[in-house]
């Protein structure tokens, strides 16, 4: 009885650490999304991490009729793409993401994990395209 209650135990526990890995460590999508930076902000009580708004160009709405502004919620885990960020609000940028099934506390509060910046340019038609 003792061997199979042990057995038993590490198979739940092999199970449960193959979900867990899964659902919060497998990157399910990737992608990029470009719109203007509305605000980066670190923020957190247990964990402190930084989060951050795109608001994207366009309208979309699943209703007929109504109007729903694009924005783009993520979390950044890099301290160097998160300080170039920072200093980035107001204008475009263009910015790599990966995608998981969940957040976990540690990582950020969004499924989006933000972890490349492909270009900052200036909110202008004529702006300059720069990366910092």
């Amino acid at each position: 009885m003792k061997k199979f209650i042990t057995i038993t135990t590490l198979l739940v526990l092999l199970i449960g650490s193959g979900i867990f890995l899964w659902r919060y460590y497998y990157v399910f999508g990737e992608g990029v999304k470009a719109g203007e930076l509305n605000y980066m902000v670190r923020k957190g009580v247990a964990f402190k991490t930084w989060e951050g708004k795109l608001i994207q160009t366009g309208y979309r709405s699943l209703v007929p009729g109504s109007v729903q502004s694009n924005e783009f919620e993520f979390s950044v885990v890099d301290e160097s793409i998160a300080q170039t960020l920072k200093l980035s609000g107001g204008k475009i940028v263009e910015l790599g993401y990966k995608e998981y099934f969940a957040g976990i506390p540690w990582r950020g509060q969004s499924r989006y994990i933000v972890d490349t910046i492909y270009s900052v340019r200036d909110n202008a038609k004529n702006g300059n395209s720069y990366l910092q």
